[in-house]
């Protein structure tokens, strides 16, 4: 890589400057935010552009998709497999090629945009008056910016539509699961004060009762549930854009204020990526009978492990195909990521959503240094104690596979990978206490006297 140096310093210099924002408690207008990060993105992006190496796959998998649907063809199958997700990304990959925009820009110019529309909506995930330092920490940021300007890979756009996801369905003003919780329990502590135990069930279970009313539609009920189809679509998009927003959507449901939203939101969030399989005769030229090769192709991943975390250490630092370590780290993650959703249970849903990933990131038996990226909007927009080590350290490690490591000959990089593979398991405690271990309980309950009637009444402590 050619513009190692100048990339390195550019990365150094954000992160000191983020750390001393942090420190100083700075907090810029929110279009600062967004003009400092457009100005280091295009940089970036200019100098990967007119780089001599570029990614492998940025090459070879990439840009096959995106000429397969400027020429009428599946993405999918047409890149011999190269492409394992919805033909969405490539349509506009192929719309920039057909503007006769050179690929080592088209492909980046995708992501990079993504990656700007991303800081302001981190300043809206972390509300509050830290809102636009959040914001100027993540424009900033070195992973977000080795992903979207060097390696052109597509976790911004995903992201985007996630956060975006977050963003809205969690509404205007302070729309907190836990405050929802406090005022339903208060309601019934209320009844059971005033009317005993069997009154109290008769105003949850009865007629005109709260059971009754959440199954009803209501003025209010419907402004909810468009707020939920919009939620539902951007994260039906961040899944047409990768596979793993999966793990977003519990964090996103739970921001819905009743059953009816949530169940609204998760039918439009399997409805948008139906519409682009369903569309693919029409819009990328595959024929019924090759619908389910394409499906097949999308599930196919290949058990490919020792690149990061544990798994290295069973293959000594290299790629191999291990179908024993890739299936018990699989339902390693679904073990944990069912235990993280148990203890973050009353958590706030971005709280329990970074856990949720970051228990992943630990856990995983493949991963590639633009997964880590991932828990980044999350983490910046709710910083926890440990928050900027994990960070640092993700970044540190992916920047010395970016940077460093292709400046050698292939057998020189191999060697370097099977040390920098294994390196990777100290970041795994780092990743661990990052959690927002701290925050697993998002209010509590106490009881205090109401000074208008003497009964007492329920109140939310942080």
């Amino acid at each position: 890589m050619e513009y190692a140096f100048l990339t390195g310093t550019v990365l150094v210099a954000g992160v000191v400057f983020a750390v001393i924002a942090q420190w100083r408690d700075w907090r810029p207008p929110i279009v600062v935010a967004v003009v400092v990060g457009v100005a280091v993105r295009v940089l970036l992006l200019f100098t990967a552009a007119h780089d001599s190496w570029q990614p492998v796959d940025f090459v070879e998998s990439f840009k096959p998709a995106g000429e397969a649907v400027l020429n009428g063809q599946d993405p999918v199958l047409a890149s011999e497999g190269g492409w394992h997700f919805l033909p969405t990304i490539p349509y506009v990959y192929g719309i920039l090629l057909w503007l006769g925009i050179p690929w080592e820009y088209a492909g980046r110019l995708v992501t990079v945009v993504a990656d700007i529309v991303l800081i302001p909506l981190v300043a809206k995930l972390a509300g509050g008056p830290k809102a636009s330092l959040r914001a100027l920490q993540y424009a900033l940021n070195p992973l977000a910016l080795l992903v979207a300007c060097i390696h052109g890979q597509v976790e911004p756009v995903a992201l985007v539509f996630g956060v975006a996801a977050f963003v809205v369905a969690r509404g205007p003003g302070p729309h907190d699961r836990a405050g929802v919780t406090t005022r339903v329990v208060a309601r019934v502590r209320r009844g059971v004060t005033a009317y005993g135990w069997r009154a109290s069930v008769y105003r949850v279970l009865g007629p005109g009762g709260m059971l009754r009313r959440a199954l009803t539609p209501g003025p209010t009920d419907r402004a909810d549930l468009k707020r939920a189809c919009l939620a539902g679509l951007l994260m039906g998009l961040a899944l047409c854009a990768k596979s793993w927003p999966i793990w977003l959507v519990p964090g996103m449901l739970l921001l819905l204020p009743h059953l009816r939203a949530r169940v609204a939101a998760l039918f439009m969030t399997g409805l948008v990526p139906l519409f682009f399989l369903v569309t693919l005769p029409v819009f990328a030229g595959t024929t019924l009978q090759q619908i389910p090769e394409v499906i097949k192709t999308i599930q196919d991943i290949r058990p490919i492990v020792g690149e990061w975390g544990w798994t290295p250490w069973f293959t000594g630092g290299n790629w191999e195909l291990r179908a024993d370590l890739a299936k018990f780290g699989t339902n390693l993650i679904y073990a944990c990521v069912v235990g993280v959703i148990f203890l973050w249970r009353r958590a706030d849903p971005i709280d329990m959503t970074t856990a949720i990933l970051l228990i992943f990131m630990v856990v995983t038996p493949r991963l590639g240094a633009q997964y880590l990226l991932w828990f980044m909007p999350f983490l910046i927009a709710r910083p926890t104690r440990f928050a900027w080590p994990a960070i640092i350290g993700g970044s540190a490690w992916a920047a010395y596979g970016y940077l460093y490591m292709t400046q050698f000959d292939v057998d020189t990089w191999w060697f370097l990978h099977s040390q920098w593979s294994r390196a990777s398991i100290v970041l795994l405690p780092l990743l661990f206490v990052a959690m927002p271990w701290g925050r697993r309980v998002a209010s509590r309950l106490t009881a205090a006297p109401d000074e208008a009637t003497g009964r007492a009444r329920v109140t939310s402590a942080v």
